[in-house]
This record gives C-alpha cells, sequence and structure tokens, in this order.
C-alpha cells in the first residue's frame, strides 16, 4: 500500500508538513519515492500567479533541448526555481530540477482560459515525447500556480535532498505521496501525483479495472489521456472527464468510479440521470481497493472510497486548515489542535469535500444525493 498526506489550508504551508505526516505512517509504504504537488503558490511565486509554470527534470542535454524548445514556441522564460540540493547517499541526483514560470506566447494575449489549457498541455506532451527515450526531461505538470515535483528514494530523505526544510517554497493544497511500488518498475512518470489541467489526484490501492478504463479513457479522442505509467493514472483523467469535459458536478465522479444499483437510486431526485450516466459510463466504474484523494481548478480537496472500502482513509481539521490522510496519526501530526470526534472516515457511499481555502467540510452521501 502507498501512504497519502494532504493538506488544504487558508495560509501558507511548508511541503515538509505534508512529508512529516508522511513519516508518521512510515510502516505503510516502502520509502520508494516522493511525489509532491502545490497549488496556490506562496514564497517567490506569489506574484505571478498567472504565469504557467513547467515542473520537470532533465538532464543537461534536455535543458539545452528545452530551452531550444520553448524559445521556437514562444514561451519567454519569467522566472525559476531550483531546489537547493542536500547531496544524500542513496538518492541519485539528476542534472537539473526545476520549476519555470513562463510568459504565454504572444499570440495568446487574448485568447480564452481554455484555449491556453491546450496549449500548455500540449506543449507538456510534446516535451515529454521528445525527452521519454532517454529520459533526458521529465515534464510533470505546466499549469499556473502549480508546481510538482518527484523523485526516488524515501519520502524523508527525498525533501532533505530537495532542501525544503531550508527552502521558502510555499503553497496553500499540497498533495504528498509515499509511493509503494506494486505493480510497475520504479519509474518517475508512475509516481503520484498525477495533474492534468488543473485536475490532481493521489491513490492508494490497485485498480483491477484499469484495463478497460485505460482503453475508454484512450478512446475518447483527448490528447492527454495518455501515458499509464501506473494504473492509478485513470483517477485523475476521469476526473478530469467527468467534471471538465462532460462538465458534470464534482459529485458525480463518485457516481461515475462507484455506480449505484438501480435499487439504491431510487432515492436520488436525478435517478434518471444517474442511470443514463451508469449505462453510458460503466467502463469507468472501478473496482478497487482504492481510496482516492484529489483537487479541482478551484481548489477544492475530497477523498472518496470503492465500494470495498478496504484502504484507510481520514479528514480532520479545523476552519483554514484540513488534512486528508491515508492514517489518523498523519492527522495528529498535520492538525494536532483540533476535535478528533468530529473526525471523518468517509464509508463507501460517502464523498467527503473540503471549501477552497479549508473553510468548510462536508460529506456528500451518494445514497441522498
Amino acid at each position: 500500500m502507498c501512504r497519502l498526506a494532504a493538506i488544504t489550508s487558508e495560509k501558507y504551508i511548508s511541503p515538509m508538513e505534508p512529508v512529516f505526516a508522511l513519516e508518521t505512517m512510515k510502516e505503510g509504504h516502502d520509502g520508494s519515492g516522493l511525489g509532491l504537488t502545490l497549488k496556490n503558490l506562496g514564497g517567490e511565486f506569489e506574484g505571478i500567479k498567472e504565469s504557467p509554470i513547467l515542473s520537470g527534470i532533465c538532464s543537461k542535454k534536455g535543458m539545452e533541448i528545452l530551452n531550444d524548445f520553448m524559445k521556437k514556441h514562444g514561451f519567454k522564460l519569467k522566472h525559476e526555481w531550483t531546489p537547493k540540493i542536500k547531496p544524500l547517499r542513496g538518492i541519485v541526483a539528476h542534472d537539473y530540477y526545476f520549476a519555470r514560470a513562463y510568459d504565454y506566447p504572444a499570440s495568446y494575449a487574448g485568447k480564452s482560459m481554455r484555449e491556453k489549457e491546450e496549449l500548455l498541455m500540449n506543449t507538456r506532451l510534446a516535451i515529454r515525447k521528445i525527452g521519454e527515450p532517454d529520459e533526458s526531461i521529465f515534464a510533470f505538470s505546466f499549469y499556473p500556480d502549480v508546481i510538482t515535483l518527484k523523485e526516488v528514494g524515501d519520502p524523508l530523505e527525498v525533501a532533505e535532498f530537495f532542501g525544503l526544510d531550508r527552502d521558502e517554497l510555499k503553497a496553500k493544497i499540497i498533495f504528498a505521496q509515499g509511493r509503494q511500488n506494486t505493480n510497475y518498475a520504479i519509474y518517475l512518470y508512475a509516481c503520484h501525483p498525477f495533474f492534468i489541467q488543473g485536475y490532481c489526484s493521489m491513490t492508494n490501492g490497485e485498480n483491477t479495472a484499469f484495463v478497460p478504463i485505460r482503453e475508454f479513457l484512450m478512446s475518447r479522442g483527448f490528447p492527454g489521456y495518455i501515458g499509464y505509467n501506473s494504473d492509478s493514472e485513470v483517477f485523475t483523467h476521469i476526473l478530469h472527464y467527468t467534471v471538465r469535459q462532460l462538465k458534470f458536478p464534482l459529485t458525480y465522479y463518485k457516481d461515475v468510479i462507484t455506480p449505484l444499483k438501480p435499487s439504491e437510486m431510487e432515492n436520488r431526485t436525478d435517478r434518471e440521470a444517474l442511470k443514463l450516466i451508469k449505462q453510458s459510463l460503466r467502463p469507468l466504474c472501478i473496482d478497487g481497493p482504492n481510496m482516492v484523494i484529489g483537487f479541482t481548478p478551484d481548489g477544492t480537496c475530497f477523498m472518496v472510497q470503492d465500494s470495498k472500502k478496504l484502504r484507510p482513509g481520514v479528514v480532520g481539521g479545523i476552519k483554514g486548515r484540513y488534512a486528508l490522510m491515508s492514517e489518523e496519526c498523519g492527522v495528529d501530526r498535520a492538525v494536532p489542535k483540533r476535535d478528533r470526534s468530529k473526525d471523518i472516515f468517509p464509508m463507501k457511499y460517502d464523498m467527503v469535500i473540503v471549501s477552497p481555502d479549508a473553510q468548510e467540510v462536508k460529506i456528500w452521501n451518494q445514497l441522498q444525493g
């Protein structure tokens, strides 16, 4: 199993906070890697929230290729963050780790955000295609106000390797995963969290319905539905497809991945819609066991379980700061001064939703709608 640690806050926090929470849950992951996704950035990125940020890793050769590619396609480098590397035994350092903010090409000055999102995704995919064969470039995300960091090794050691304990990098939403590699070789593109056009998720579990889900998504004709070095990446793409592409409410994500039985739909006023969704999107039904934590572009965070409810998950906190964790000890580390009696352990029909800036938490029950 993996272990997941997410914190959403009205104040900026350090990436070390969810990493320390992962450390308290260390018995639940094998220390094979750390993935971090930061949203709503502070520090040196606070004043450039509209600028898209390319996050990744590259070799010296890859950096030359990247610079030439971005210049050729009209992206002008605006700001660059690189971690303050602290060499550690056991972690093989790449040449460059970076989060680079760019100005959009001049031709996109008057374009809509949706058009800009298409540009950013296609640019990231093109960079990935160039760098993937020889691993000269890894491109994890390219989006405004978002940074993604990934490396192989023990999560706490990787955080220290990146110098995050000495850096001013901060954000209001931070997802961290201590990855246990169960089904695939250790590979950076297989490391959670996964991100696409403002939507992000990470998962603890095994997606036994991976193949039909992957085939359905790839048949949609959307260029971003590729990769799948991890069977959990489809959860991010289902979220994106459900909310962004089909324009369904977020709660329908739960109805898509764990559809109700016909008899269970009767109490829902939208039961006719549910029947059509179940019929048309049946290939996206998951079989678990999975616990998923995600966020949407507006900063809403959530946790859901599959119907088997065989992976741990808990949400707890106070107004202005909530933790979504695999285990209660992780919440204890992230928000020690809280009313523990209000902790939420979502069951198979529940979707726990935390509003932007961590102002409110509520449980949406699938049976009631």
